[in-house]
């Protein structure tokens, strides 16, 4: 059983691993059928893709997360995204993602934004 501060652990890992541009170490954080429902895809190589789309675009953006709440084999995840440019007094740009964690490890994903600049939205990157 992975407890809440493994858990909150597991996060920030990836976190790191994201930001660091650690992809491939990032891949042994999750179930061999993870499955990212913003996606729609099993396996973590989409979402290798996904980031690699994210980080070539836009150099300097980084995820830290501001809220981190595990309830059982769940963890919500409220995320404030670093390093890219938004018009003056827009709010910095959030990720609000919900994970399903089995032995220790990503199983499933569920996610949102909110704040992107048009050009930077991650729904509109991965279309």
């Amino acid at each position: 059983m992975t407890t809440r501060e493994d858990s909150g652990a597991l996060v920030r890992r990836m976190q790191e691993c994201f930001n660091s541009r650690q992809f491939d170490q990032a891949a042994d954080l999750h179930t061999p059928g993870f499955f990212s429902h913003p996606l729609g895809t099993a396996g973590f190589e989409a979402g290798k893709d996904a980031w690699r789309t994210l980080t070539t675009r836009f150099p300097g953006i980084r995820v830290v997360a501001q809220d981190i709440l595990v309830d059982g084999d769940r963890a919500a995840v409220r995320s404030t995204v670093e390093g890219l440019d938004t018009p003056d007094g827009d709010a910095r740009p959030m990720l609000f993602e919900i994970f399903r964690i089995e032995d220790g490890r990503f199983a499933e994903m569920w996610g949102a934004s909110t704040g992107f600049p048009s050009s930077a939205s991650p729904e509109e990157l991965l279309d």
